[in-house]
């Protein structure tokens, strides 16, 4: 893909996107410029489908693939774990594992476990570990501090 960046010092700040196949990725890069980036695309059994950011309860990454789960649906993102916490700037996410992210509005209810971890209760029913590196963290956020 090139890419011509050009700055200007006057007149009107405009993007054109040129594309040959409407891909994720550009898909993507359409909805941060028109300010709809609340949505992800990935790959579900029914093919390339788009999932609301609030819809999210957890992200997995396996085997280097990067899952999003939703209460009914496991969709296939392209990108990293790494990737997806830069990209997304909502404080809703929190990196509660190496392997994992979840939506701090979809959790139900918390559990203290011993070594200092943090089970989580989903929405859907699902119990996540937040692990003793990121449970300090989690606190602080619940707390109000980030």
């Amino acid at each position: 893909m090139k890419i011509d960046i050009e700055k200007i010092t006057a007149g009107e700040e405009s993007v054109t996107i040129r594309y040959k196949d409407l891909t994720p990725a550009i898909k993507r890069i359409i909805g941060i410029l028109e300010k709809t980036e609340d949505k992800l695309w990935g790959k579900a059994e029914s093919g390339t489908v788009s999932i609301n950011l609030h819809d999210i309860l957890y992200l997995e990454s396996v085997d280097d693939k990067l899952f999003a789960y939703t209460g009914s649906s496991v969709v296939r993102i392209d990108g990293s774990l790494n990737s997806f916490v830069t990209d997304i700037d909502d404080e809703s996410f929190f990196r509660c594992s190496k392997s994992m992210v979840i939506n701090v509005n979809r959790v139900k209810a918390l559990k203290s476990l011993s070594s200092n971890r943090i089970d989580a209760t989903m929405e859907s029913g699902e119990h996540i570990i937040i692990s003793r590196r990121y449970a300090s963290d989690f606190r602080r956020l619940l707390k109000g501090g980030r």
